[in-house]
C-alpha cells in the first residue's frame, strides 16, 4: 500500500490541471508541463486537489501510484514557485561565466568547459565562484546541475572542484613525512 500515493495533491492559485486522456497538463506562472500517465493509474481533479488511484491490485500498479503522485505535486510546484539547485566552485583559477546560451567554466583544465544551457533551464554566476541552475521541471534542473558537477566534483584532499552547495566533502589527511 502506498503511504504517499493516497494523499492528493492540492493545487495553489494560479495554476491549472487538466487531464486529457492520459496526458496530464500542469500550467502556471513559470510555464507548462506535461506527464503522459500509465494505464495502471486512474487520476482525478476534484477543485483545487488532484488525486491519483491505482486501477488494480497489480504490483506494478501500486508501486506507480505514489510514482505518479510524487510527479505531479512536483509539476505543480515547478509551474507556481520553480526549482533551484545552486553549485559552488572551489580551486585557485576556478570560475563560471554565462555567455549567450552557454555556460562557460574554467575548472583547471587545459582549456575552458562550454556547457550548452538546455531549453527551459536558466543558468545565473552572482559570483565566478557560484552557479545557479533555475527551472520548471525538476528533473532536468537537477540533471543539469548534476552534469556541471561531473565536469569537475569535489576531490577529498584539498575540496578543489564543483560542489553543491549544501554539499559537505569529507576532507582526507594528505601524505605524512
Amino acid at each position: 500500500m502506498s503511504r504517499v500515493g493516497k494523499y492528493p495533491v492540492e493545487i495553489p492559485a494560479g495554476v491549472q490541471v487538466a487531464i486529457v486522456g492520459s496526458l496530464l497538463t500542469a500550467k502556471g506562472k513559470l510555464g507548462e508541463l506535461t506527464l503522459p500517465l500509465t494505464d495502471h493509474i486512474d487520476a482525478k481533479v476534484e477543485g483545487n486537489l488532484v488525486s491519483v488511484a491505482p486501477r488494480t491490485k497489480e504490483a506494478q500498479a501500486r508501486m506507480m501510484w505514489g510514482t505518479t503522485r510524487a510527479l505531479i505535486a512536483n509539476m505543480v510546484k515547478g509551474v507556481s514557485d520553480g526549482f533551484t539547485k545552486s553549485l559552488e566552485i572551489t580551486g585557485t583559477g576556478y570560475r563560471a561565466a554565462v555567455n549567450g546560451a552557454n555556460l562557460e567554466i574554467n575548472l583547471g583544465f587545459s582549456h575552458p568547459v562550454i556547457y550548452p544551457v538546455p531549453a527551459g533551464i536558466k543558468i545565473s554566476c552572482e559570483r565566478p565562484t557560484s552557479i545557479k541552475v533555475e527551472g520548471v521541471d525538476k528533473r532536468l534542473v537537477g540533471q543539469v546541475a548534476s552534469e556541471i558537477r561531473a565536469f569537475r566534483p569535489p576531490e577529498p584532499y584539498k575540496g578543489k572542484g564543483a560542489r553543491y552547495t549544501d554539499e559537505v566533502v569529507r576532507r582526507k589527511e594528505g601524505k605524512k613525512k
